[in-house]
């Protein structure tokens, strides 16, 4: 079954007016949580650790509290006095020693409380933004020692926590799991129409019919629903065992998407499926949202002029994306046949002889690709069906 240009022409329309799903760009993230670092110190005072229940304590109790987790000895020059504890790490002893004066030092991996009630004396010349105390004291010596520092604010019921040069204050879990929900919201939506022109691209893909614009609507989207997961991902960091269940919606609603993103690529890139486009992955990801609405950016992603027009620009598949999806075949054997036999349409139009000259191909496995094709286009063609 062919496809009507004038379909093109209407999506890309639409697409235009925002009617599928593009009427808002999302903003972009705060850059302090794609830090690892920030996100590891995030991971260990997450709802589920034995630090964010102690915590929690101390916050209920409207206490506060300096806690600075590293490695003690490394920490000892920054203060004085205090209690050496060296005890097992436990969250209700945690809390009745945040009742007292001072910090709290716990080794790196959270296993033991070490000193407690210490004065620290980080280098006064360290800048500092913070107006309390506590708080100055937390982001000195977390620019000083690159340790993990918790500050939890006795009159404002808030935990803030300090990396290196980084800080961020923690969100409460209800706030985040709405957030978080909402977005998986959007995912799915997201998902559901990156599906429909995956579809329409493979099916012009077996026509040899596809044009720039097909390529780039797929490609926009999939690093859109990309990005969002990472997002929400980070988010799961941020909840902890409270994210479980998100993260498996996650899995079920992202599958194979940075895949289908990154064959793309591969297929269509003007200067080939290697190094090339590798670069031109690690240049899409750091495209702006905004010059994601941009298909002249995009297209310059993939090494076109900026000013092609993509409804009349022609593009041939080499066929990384839908060999990709025949059971079976590795990625290395996927390189070779498209390597031997350039693009799409000639691996579709092989014969048996011709595939089984690829290397490692053979002739089951040349049986098994043909067969594949062929059940790829029917499955293709029923999906088709099906959304109109």
């Amino acid at each position: 079954m062919g496809i009507d240009p004038k379909e093109t022409t209407d999506r890309r329309t639409e697409h235009r007016l925002g009617g599928l799903g593009f009427t808002r760009v999302p903003a972009e993230e705060d850059p302090r949580r794609k830090n690892p670092e920030l996100l590891a110190a995030i991971a260990k005072i997450a709802p589920g650790t034995g630090l964010r229940e102690a915590v929690d304590d101390v916050i209920r109790s409207h206490e506060g509290a300096l806690i600075v987790v590293g490695d003690p000895n490394a920490l000892s020059f920054l203060y004085s006095g205090g209690i050496k504890l060296d005890a097992p790490f436990r969250p209700q002893l945690l809390y009745e020693l945040a009742k007292m004066d001072g910090a709290i030092i716990v080794d790196e991996a959270v296993k033991r409380l070490a000193w407690a009630n210490v004065q620290l004396m980080p280098d006064p010349t360290i800048p500092s933004n913070e107006t309390g105390t506590r708080h100055r004291t937390a982001e000195r010596v977390a620019k000083q020692t690159g340790s993990l520092v918790v500050s939890v604010s006795q009159q404002r019921e808030t935990v803030t926590i300090f990396v290196g040069p980084a800080r961020y204050q923690l969100d409460p879990v209800a706030d985040v799991l709405a957030k978080t929900n909402q977005a998986l919201g959007t995912l799915d939506t997201y998902r559901q129409r990156l599906e429909q022109v995956l579809t329409r691209l493979t099916a012009l893909e077996f026509q040899n019919a596809v044009v720039l614009d097909d390529v780039l609507v797929v490609l926009q989207r999939a690093e859109m629903i990309t990005r969002m997961a990472a997002r929400v991902m980070r988010d799961c960091v941020e909840l902890g065992t409270e994210g479980r269940l998100i993260r498996l919606q996650l899995e079920e609603f992202v599958g194979e998407v940075p895949g289908e993103r990154d064959a793309i690529v591969r297929d269509y890139h003007v200067l080939g499926a290697g190094d090339e486009a590798t670069a031109a992955l690690a240049d899409l990801s750091g495209v702006s949202y905004q010059d994601l609405l941009e298909f002249g950016r995009l297209a310059e992603v993939l090494g076109y002029d900026r000013g092609v027009n993509p409804l009349d620009q022609a593009v041939v598949p080499r066929g990384y994306r839908v060999l990709s999806h025949l059971p079976r075949l590795p990625e290395p054997l996927v390189r070779r046949v498209v390597g031997n036999l350039g693009s799409l349409d000639a691996v579709v139009r092989a014969s048996q002889r011709e595939l089984e000259s690829v290397e490692g191909v053979g002739a089951v496995r040349a049986r098994e690709i043909r067969e594949g094709l062929r059940r790829l286009q029917e499955h293709n063609l029923v999906d088709r069906y099906l959304q109109l």
